[in-house]
């Protein structure tokens, strides 16, 4: 299933829902207010499906198509954590395709650190896990990248 269609499907979900008085598990929602802003190259598909996975989420998106080398300096994420596309979420930096749920994590926690970072583009990350991916799915960590650029795991996923 698509990104968008998947959005679709969990936005009309979530209204049926409501429609029966049925209200929304409290893990569904990200923090009031949580605007992720994301910038990428206007042409990545990854990037775009990242975006609808967040807001399939809950999470509001504002997207700057600029490429995203300067925000990640900006943002104080190491080069080697890289990935296709940084984003910055209530003070806290995102790299790559880190999924909602450890997003959402990170706000609840509110760790002293710079964010969270996925480096690479693994396969079967949120963005990564279209049907033009096949069945793969390749394990990966999900790093909290702390003040002085060290980092740890923050989740792992396989």
């Amino acid at each position: 299933m698509s990104a968008t269609r998947r959005h679709f499907v969990m936005k009309a979900l979530a209204a049926a829902g409501a429609a029966a008085g049925i209200a929304p598990a409290a893990e569904a929602a990200p923090p009031t207010g949580a605007l992720v802003e994301v910038w990428k190259s206007p042409t990545c598909g990854c990037c775009k499906e990242w975006i609808a996975h967040m807001e399939a989420h809950g999470f509001r998106v504002r997207v700057h198509d600029t490429g995203n080398t300067a925000a990640r300096a900006r943002l104080g994420i190491p080069l080697a954590l890289g990935s296709c596309h940084t984003a910055l979420v209530a003070g806290y930096a995102l790299e790559g395709h880190v999924p909602a749920a450890d997003v959402r994590r990170l706000l609840k926690e509110k760790p002293q650190a710079i964010g969270l970072a996925v480096p690479g583009m693994p396969i079967g990350s949120p963005g990564m896990d279209g049907p033009e991916y096949g069945p793969r799915r390749d394990p990966y960590d999900v790093l909290l990248v702390a003040k002085d650029g060290a980092s740890r795991v923050f989740s792992s996923h396989r």
